[in-house]
């Protein structure tokens, strides 16, 4: 390849300056009659063609050869039933015409599984940028034409865009599609789900219009059945029963016909709710004024989820004082309201320092007993009375109260320690600051200065102990409900700060939390973590010293038992990895567990029947085509651009590809079209050659007629 090029000496504009010039000089030598002016316009003209130094360029060009993109669509709805065959076929076919063109080179691109769905757009987009636009050929995509990032599919390409469809023609299915779910409710109160049926493809004439048959089960419990038309929405009402997650499971029957739908994959679903209380309603009853009377108050009052009623009994029926009954209090405390009539509201009732003076008739001890039995959380912090005869211990509530009084107070500093049953229970288990009971270096937790000597029950748990190992801290459950028992009033200290102080409104909230059956403070429990890369760890806490192994149900309702290793006191754990996303059940003895791993319907199979409706633009754009793979796997020719890029042969179809003729500048030589001293000599004769003229020493010059006519031998 050769071309003329240029390597100025003078800038262009003196350049043109120079040439301008020379044709005005010899425009105006013509108008005098001079018969050189030619020979000056040319010298002129010389000059500036030296001056602009024109040079030779001789290249060597190299043939490259085209590039065909061949993306193979791996993602998981070509997994659904012959599609994977079908594609793997397809590609290795397309890919060997390929190859066997001259001149041409493959580029094959995988598009696997994302989080995201199909992520086809940006792979056409990536490998279009990584190839030289001027060697694409054309682009050939095997897939079912999901592609989830839509709005990343190129506009257009620079050749002919092929889509080769997966599947059947008498694909279908169906599919559940959840448009309303809450992610969170109160417990006891219904939340709606709306759901929809949806119809894709050609559903058969036995299954179209016909109502499915959902199912709906909440936490593993019996599922209830409801019939639902496809196309239609329905409002579905589900309550959560219990604090934290709630696992609601959809699932729709098989509708039968023939052929069979596509997966039943997307024929349910799980949503996790997760149960809050409305508020908390606390109700505190304080049998006298005293410092620690206000802590529980300030930590009650500082929790804005709790409504608390505070009953404070400021003075005695045996003391005289004089003080008219209707000057203690604005209003008259609703006794009867609270402990009879109301007392089924309440989530926790506090007797802090109580002692029984006949200020409550001993009937709605009766109610607070019952309601206790009944599901309820009652926690008593005592003092001095609890050694006296005004003790509860001695009104109905004696029977459930989880210790009983010895008659002796201790008075004399202690400092609380955990027990072995402490360490382990989540109301006390890792405390802030807890200290060593081994050395006195390095103690965190103020001391106490007065306790009650108790004898615990023997199904009772001793979490926390004071001065000589007596119980400090005592909890049980009665019935469906739990009672707490702290035997002294001096946790107030901790709270202000006593020789260090300690973790006051920690342990009084977990106390009143534990009562109030608050999930992460039960100490037989069952927990299941779920990731994100469907992972499971299962995590069980309890009292005892072992646990046996569990028991995970998989969707399919087989079995695989899961050992768990030690974790911590009271805790033991082990991770598992689930073979593919669903529902899974976790259950070890009587505790179970349903845990949603992984979307129960992938976005891979919202859509699942085959369809060109998201790349149909890129093909217009192109000139391309879309083909099913079903009919046949065309063929692979090549056409001139602009020509039709597909079309019919006599026994396939065939797609085509534009060769681009591409090529690449290896070397390149430079040379001057004439030396300095060939441009010299060339504008000198034309200047000489131009003089002679004039002269009249070539040809019949104005010189040489002038000599003819005064020369000897003229006439007259």
């Amino acid at each position: 390849m050769t071309r003329l090029g240029f390597d100025p000496l003078l800038p262009w504009p003196v350049i043109a300056g120079v040439a301008a010039l020379a044709v005005l000089v010899a425009a105006l030598a013509w108008w005098r009659g001079l018969p050189g002016w030619p020979w000056r316009g040319l010298a002129g003209l010389a000059a500036a063609a030296a001056l602009a130094g024109p040079t030779l360029e001789t290249g060597i060009r190299r043939g490259l050869s085209d590039i065909v993109l061949l993306v193979e669509d791996q993602s998981a709805s070509q997994t659904l039933p012959g599609r994977a065959d079908q594609t793997r076929a397809a590609a290795d076919r397309i890919a060997a015409q390929i190859s066997a063109l001259p001149g041409t080179e493959l580029r094959r691109i995988t598009v696997g599984d994302d989080p995201d769905g199909t992520l086809l757009g940006g792979a056409l987009s990536r490998a279009l940028a990584a190839e030289p636009e001027t060697r694409v050929a054309g682009v050939v995509a095997v897939t079912d034409g999901q592609a989830h990032d839509a709005s990343a599919i190129p506009a257009t390409a620079p050749a002919p865009v092929h889509v080769l469809l997966t599947g059947q023609p008498a694909d279908w299915d169906r599919r559940l599609v959840i448009e309303q779910a809450p992610a969170f409710g109160l417990i006891g109160q219904p939340v709606t789900l709306r759901v929809r049926v949806e119809d894709q493809g050609a559903v058969p004439p036995e299954v179209a219009g016909r109502a499915a048959n959902l199912t709906v089960s909440i936490d593993g419990a019996d599922p209830q059945s409801v019939a639902i038309p496809p196309g239609v929405a329905l409002e579905i009402p589900v309550t959560p029963d219990h604090p934290g997650q709630n696992v609601v499971a959809l699932a729709l029957n098989d509708p039968g016909g023939a052929p069979a739908q596509l997966t039943d994959l997307n024929d349910r679903a799980a949503i996790q709710i997760e149960g809050v209380r409305d508020r908390l309603r606390v109700l505190l009853v304080s049998g006298e004024p005293h410092p620690g009377e206000r802590a529980w108050r300030n930590l009650l009052k500082s929790d804005p989820n709790v409504d608390l009623v505070h009953f404070t009994i400021l003075r005695p029926p045996d003391k005289m004082d004089g003080v008219p009954v209707d000057e203690l209090a604005l209003i008259a405390f609703p006794t009867e309201a609270l402990f009879q009539d109301r007392i089924g509201d309440f989530d926790l009732i506090i007797l802090d320092r109580y002692r029984v003076r006949g200020i409550l008739p001993p009937a709605y001890f009766d109610n607070i007993r019952r309601y206790v039995e009944d599901g309820g959380a009652l926690l008593v912090a005592s003092g001095p009375e609890m050694a006296s005869v005004e003790s509860l211990h001695l009104s109905p509530l004696g029977p459930i109260l989880p210790a009983r009084p010895t008659g002796r107070v201790l008075e004399r500093p202690f400092t609380p320690w955990l027990t072995q049953e402490g360490k382990r229970h989540p109301v006390t288990a890792g405390l802030p600051g807890e200290p060593d009971p081994d050395t006195t270096e390095g103690r965190h937790w103020g001391r106490w200065l007065r306790m009650s000597e108790v004898t615990p029950d023997d199904d009772a748990q001793v979490l926390m102990v004071g001065d000589d190992d007596q119980p400090l801290l005592i909890a049980n459950r009665v019935g469906r409900g739990r009672v707490a028992l702290l035997t002294s009033d001096q946790v107030w200290l901790w709270g202000r700060g006593f020789e260090g102080g300690g973790p006051q409104a920690e342990l009084l909230r977990r106390i009143a939390h534990w009562g109030m059956k608050e999930p992460e403070l039960e100490e037989e429990a069952l927990e299941v973590g779920v990731a994100g890369d469907l992972g499971l760890t299962v995590t069980r806490r309890t009292m005892g010293d072992s646990v046996g192994p569990v028991t995970i149900t998989l969707p399919d309702g087989t079995t695989q038992q899961l050992a768990l290793a030690p974790a911590g006191e009271g805790r033991f754990s082990a991770s598992w990895q689930a073979p593919a996303p669903g529902l899974y059940r976790v259950a070890e003895g009587e505790l179970s567990r349903v845990a949603a791993v992984g979307p129960a319907a992938p976005r891979e199979f919202e859509q699942t029947v085959a369809s060109d409706a998201a790349l149909a633009g890129l093909v217009a754009a192109t000139g391309g085509s879309v083909l099913r793979l079903a009919e046949a796997v065309p063929d692979i020719r090549t056409v001139r651009p602009g020509r039709p890029a597909s079309g019919q042969g006599v026994q396939r179809p065939w797609v085509g590809i534009t060769p681009r003729a591409a090529a690449a500048l290896d070397g390149l030589a430079i040379r001057p079209v004439l030396p300095g001293l060939a441009w010299l000599a060339l504008i000198a004769g034309l200047a000489i050659l131009a003089w002679l003229v004039e002269g009249g020493r070539l040809g019949t010059g104005r010189g040489l007629s002038r000599g003819r006519l005064g020369g000897p031998g003229a006439s007259g």
